[in-house]
């Protein structure tokens, strides 16, 4: 396990993730959540920024009702881009920063995912998965192999 403390986010990340504009339509947005499985999608500009995260949460809450609202049917929801319902300025992390602080984060946000950003710009993002496949990678690199006697 001690290998594993010396592993950064950029050991773990998915690279170059897939994004969104900030005025792609909520139905494309649901598309790739189902297509992927993705929980969520980083919202960039053209230059890569940065600008928010939307979640399924965030798609859900596209359709929830104040007391004064009518319902509205489903697909003019999700003729609503992104920039409707995205998480604004969320918590990212850097490629530089360890696995092991990175482990603690997401379990104190309760989060399954986050975008990784260097330079101001969109570079990964890593997950709840990539970590436990991270700590399950140096714990396979350090087992001790058990000889049997013939």
């Amino acid at each position: 396990m001690y290998e594993f403390l010396q592993y950064q986010v950029r050991d773990a990340m998915t690279v170059d993730p897939i994004a969104v504009s900030p005025k792609t339509k909520l139905s494309e947005i649901e598309e790739l959540f189902e297509t992927h499985d993705f929980n969520g999608v980083p919202v960039v500009d053209d230059q890569l920024r940065l600008l928010g995260v939307l979640t399924k949460f965030d798609l859900l809450r596209a359709f929830s009702l104040d007391s004064h609202a009518m319902v509205p049917h489903y697909d003019e929801i999700m003729e609503q881009t992104a920039d409707t319902v995205m998480t604004r300025n969320p918590v990212s992390v850097g490629p530089q920063m360890p696995l092991s602080r990175l482990l603690q984060k997401l379990v104190d946000m309760r989060t399954k995912s986050l975008p990784v950003v260097e330079n101001n710009r969109l570079v990964g993002v890593i997950a709840r998965e990539d970590v436990l496949k991270a700590l399950r990678r140096a714990a396979i690199r350090h087992e001790i192999p058990v000889h049997q006697d013939a």
